[in-house]
């Protein structure tokens, strides 16, 4: 079922940050709650991010393995998806194994092993680092 309120959302328990160019901005993490996760597209551990809170943060280098794979649409490295792979690790909501079926009904072939092999390569490559 999709979610239908549209609002702000003020106090999440998860932030996705897929340019991690974002985090200049305090905003980005601001009310994000104790013990809930900062999940980041870069090429940095957890502990180089130079972000301040009470949360737990995961990096993975999901553009890098995306242009290894070829995600590429219109010059542009796709990361979307992948990122699934990095929030399933670090929230373990879902097993990986349940990404296969949504995928798979949305892409063609090809877009969908490309996007599955991108989920289970930034899930293995996930770093954690639990809060401080």
């Amino acid at each position: 079922m999709p979610i239908m309120v549209v609002s702000q959302i003020e106090e999440p328990d998860m932030v996705v940050v897929l340019d991690h160019t974002l985090l200049r901005d305090p905003d980005v993490v601001s009310g994000l709650r104790p013990g809930g996760w900062l999940v980041v597209n870069c090429r940095k551990s957890p502990g180089q991010l130079n972000v301040e809170g009470k949360f737990n943060i995961a990096t993975v280098d999901a553009t890098g393995i995306c242009r290894e794979l070829g995600l590429i649409v219109g010059g542009l490295v796709i990361v979307n998806t992948a990122m699934l792979g990095a929030v399933l690790r670090a929230s373990g909501l879902v097993d990986l194994a349940n990404l296969n079926k949504p995928i798979r009904d949305r892409f063609s072939k090809r877009a969908a092993d490309l996007n599955l092999a991108a989920v289970e390569k930034t899930y293995k490559e996930t770093i954690i680092e639990k809060t401080r």
